[in-house]
């Protein structure tokens, strides 16, 4: 199946087509991951994007059941150098190319992504348009060029969860596992079993990864999800001794609901941690402004400097937007920024015990630097 990728300044990219035959809007990114596609495809902050992996060969490992980090894939397309025609890995229970017909998602292969990616670094995150069903190379380009964009967009109400829920009620989705003899082993008993899960708190659910979940649990969290729409006075029903805001999708501008319950809870004193788009809420809660980057930050490979400490870390990030530092009122300290290109990586209240930041401290894919936030924001809690 022939497939085709076009620009909204005209560049066309042909290819061979895999996984669903479909037609797909987007704004076209790169991520510069080496592995975890199965988490990149399924983070809900991809929502709206037709992500571009930069490493050559993807889906070597296929796809299985497990490494999930919402309910389903959200991407609106995917292209890639080389599809692998092997899958080798005793956990795949499906191909990448199964993966994704099966949700509906095309996917081009064959492109010169090393191209492309020059092209969007120089230019920026254009909109995009990815069919497999066979449209002109003058169709695919005006339908990139009419195709409105993220700015502006509310894309959060399409991938909270509609309903309340307590996460892993019965500590089944949270253990680490270890490898025995080619078999994942719950270690319930060792070093790895759960914590009690004695601090209640409240995570609003932006678009928010499993694994973030998974972390908070195995901190000893005891996690009520609620929608994002859920005003403030709704989510202290539940009593939480804090609240946690989580990483999401499209443009933070868009989200008055959001911004207006986190300032009334950072009024109420109640410790928060916010990471991503959850991070940039809290900016405009403070009364700062966002913007859009010109080509976002995204792959696990970005280094952040804390200005209060000098250490540096190695992190994972997937976002398109950020803080404007010079829009935040004094009482706000940035204490976390880009080394590319430095930008606001985090921020916390000189007064009340709110903190965030900008990148993905739960990693999958990505680098563990940065695990140690959420027992920071534990301790946060012990000493309120």
């Amino acid at each position: 199946m022939k497939a085709i990728l076009a620009l909204e300044d005209g560049s066309v990219y042909h290819g061979e087509g895999f996984g669903s035959p479909a037609s797909a809007c987007g704004e076209v990114c790169f991520n510069t991951s080496m592995t975890g596609y199965q988490e990149i495809l399924t983070d809900p902050s991809y929502k709206g994007q037709i992500v571009t992996m930069t490493y050559p060969l993807i889906g070597n490992y296929g796809v299985n059941r497990v490494d999930v980090e919402s309910w389903r894939p959200h991407v609106a397309g995917f292209v890639i150098r080389e599809l692998s025609p092997v899958v080798s890995n005793w956990r795949a229970d499906r191909t990448l190319a199964e993966y994704l017909e099966e949700n509906g998602i095309p996917g081009i292969q064959g492109v010169d992504t090393r191209a492309l990616t020059r092209k969007l670094r120089v230019r920026g995150a254009m909109n995009g348009f990815i069919s497999t069903e066979g449209l002109s190379a003058e169709e695919a380009v005006a339908r990139a060029k009419a195709w409105p964009g993220l700015v502006g967009v509310d894309y959060v109400k399409e991938v909270t969860h509609r309903e309340p829920f307590l996460w892993d009620a019965n500590d089944e989705q949270s253990s680490e596992f270890r490898l025995v003899r080619g078999a994942i082993v719950e270690d319930g008993s060792t070093s790895n079993a759960l914590p009690p899960a004695d601090i209640p708190i409240v995570a609003y659910d932006f678009g928010m990864k499993y694994n973030i979940l998974r972390r908070l649990r195995q901190h000893g969290f005891r996690v009520q999800v609620v929608p994002a729409t859920t005003p403030a006075a709704e989510a202290l029903k539940y009593k939480p001794a804090g609240i946690f805001l989580s990483n999401g999708p499209g443009d933070p501008a868009a989200l008055g609901y959001a911004v207006q319950a986190v300032s009334d809870l950072v009024k109420t004193g109640i410790p928060m941690f916010g990471i991503c788009l959850g991070h940039q809420v809290l900016g405009q809660a403070f009364g700062g402004r966002t913007f859009k980057l010109k080509f976002g930050h995204r792959g696990g490979n970005q280094p952040v400097k804390d200005l209060e400490t000098g250490r540096v870390e190695i992190t994972s990030q997937n976002h398109g937007f950020a803080v404007d530092a010079q829009s935040l009122p004094d009482e706000i300290i940035v204490d976390r920024i880009n080394l590319n290109d430095q930008t606001v990586e985090g921020m916390r209240h000189r007064t009340k015990p709110v903190f965030c930041v900008q990148y993905h401290p739960e990693a999958s894919p990505g680098p563990h630097d940065s695990t140690p936030l959420f027992a920071r924001f534990r301790a946060m809690l012990e000493r309120s």
